[in-house]
């Protein structure tokens, strides 16, 4: 695999991690079930393909190697503050929408 697909990997992993759990999280309310340990399992296996991400960096100083190591760590701390919300998500609210 090229570099530059290597550097994407960690902000791809983020996206489809994102598109996932919020997409569980959605059917989950929709559906009338508890989603929360669904969305924290999901959200650990995300974070540990990161971290896998990171390990499988190379080491090297060359500029691609440096760019690939940036993209894993971008997808962990990218993964780890934004999908964090999903350790509190425990209630669906129902708000009824009226119009005026």
């Amino acid at each position: 695999m090229s570099w530059p697909l290597r550097a994407l990997a960690g902000p791809t992993l983020w996206a489809a991690a994102f598109a996932v759990i919020y997409a569980v999280h959605g059917a989950a309310c929709a559906q009338g079930w508890e989603a929360r340990p669904a969305l924290i399992g999901l959200w650990l296996i995300a974070l540990a393909l990161g971290v896998v991400l990171v390990l499988r960096a190379p080491p090297g100083g060359a500029l691609p190697d440096m760019l690939v190591r940036a993209g894993a760590w971008i997808g962990v701390a990218s993964v780890l503050l934004t999908l964090f919300p999903v350790l509190g998500l425990t209630t669906c609210t129902d708000i009824p929408l009226t119009l005026p």
